[in-house]
């Protein structure tokens, strides 16, 4: 029997508990199929914590996902929590979280099914067979640099963009090695003409590729990588980029896929130790109603068994079975699909776990 792994899992706020569900039910039913010896935990995290705490990441939450051997996260934020002071609103627990457990490289792979091209925002020839992954820093640049704040005598705020060379190099490493395992095909995006921040990552990233000759590298400004996502994005294999750019870029490619209900997300550290999530939001406007997509969840936590535990074959089929139900036709209600297949969030969940058993 394997060692027991313990799994945090952060319900969060808006359809993050409703997602979170079928995800949990997947890994329990995994766990026993292949005797993975998944144990399970929950705390409270966002705007829910805030609710019964006062803070977004209370001392308790932060100290369970310390002692677990990964994190799976629903989702944070809500209209009701907009206008608090920034350290109490929700998305302040995770730029937390990873901060805490240095979380620095981001995995959010761009997967079109051949079963959505017809749901996707652009033309079937531009996107089917799409399989890009863009690896974003996650614990520097513009949303952790200091000095931060705004003049209380006039309205104006500031950020800091830093990024040292250590920062960038390790998150060089984990974007060279990924392009190894692929088509050996790295992009870096930066804003290098108008940015010494840039410069310094371009240049990093550039002496870097030396250790790696079998990896072709390009470099990218920000806003071009942008316009070629959408014009064309199977040029794109491997993406690396800061914390600003890799957030906005992911998104663009999000859309994609057919629905940003499709992409799920890793945040890991150097020892694989990570928080696996969806890309998408809480979306309070449709929580509660069964409306949510839970595939993004479930995939990201085939990502948590592939990336933290190793447990390949476990992932691979959890994907199959979700690939088997987009087959059969069956869709939630970001998809295009008819009504006769359309699923709630609980049924989709049992769609894809009822593949999974068989």
């Amino acid at each position: 029997m394997n060692k027991k792994k313990t799994i945090l899992i952060l319900p969060g706020d808006g359809i993050g508990p409703e997602v979170c569900k079928p995800a949990k039910n997947i890994l329990e039913s995994v766990s026993h199929i292949y005797d993975l010896g998944l144990s399970f935990e929950e705390a409270l995290v966002g705007g829910s914590a805030y609710e019964e705490t006062g803070i977004p990441l209370p001392e308790e939450t932060l100290e369970a996902a310390r002692k677990a051997d990964s994190i799976l996260l629903g989702a944070v934020g809500g209209h009701q929590w907009d206008e608090l002071e920034y350290q109490y609103r929700p998305e302040r627990a995770l730029l937390g979280l990873r901060s805490e457990l240095d979380l620095f490289a981001n995995f959010r792979p761009a997967i079109l099914s051949k079963h959505l091209t017809s749901s996707s925002s652009l033309k079937p020839e531009k996107v089917e067979n799409l399989d890009l992954l863009i690896i974003r820093e996650l614990t520097g640049g513009i949303y952790f640099g200091e000095p931060r704040g705004r003049k209380e005598d006039k309205p104006v705020a500031f950020n800091t963009m830093i990024y040292s060379q250590e920062e960038i190099e390790r998150i060089g490493r984990v974007a060279f090695e990924a392009a190894q395992k692929r088509n050996k095909n790295l992009c870096s995006v930066d804003k290098a003409n108008v940015l010494e921040v840039s410069v310094l990552w371009r240049e990093v990233i550039s002496d870097l590729s030396k250790e790696y000759p079998d990896v072709k590298l390009s470099h990218m400004l920000v806003d071009n990588a942008a316009m070629q996502l959408v014009r064309e994005p199977k040029q794109f294999d491997v993406i690396v980029t800061g914390n600003l750019f890799g957030d906005i870029l992911s998104d663009i490619a999000a859309m994609m896929t057919g629905s940003i209900g499709m992409l799920p997300s890793a945040s890991v550290n150097s020892e694989n130790k990570g928080m696996f999530e969806p890309v998408h939001g809480s979306a309070p406007d449709i929580a509660g109603k069964g409306l949510a997509n839970p595939l993004a969840t479930i995939l990201s936590a085939a990502m948590m068994l592939r990336y933290s535990f190793g447990f390949e074959e476990a992932a691979s089929n959890i994907e199959v079975a979700i690939d088997k139900v987009l087959a059969e036709g069956y869709r939630t209600h970001d998809l295009e699909g008819s009504q006769d297949t359309q699923l709630s969030t609980d049924e989709m969940g049992k769609k894809v776990l009822d593949n999974l058993k068989n």
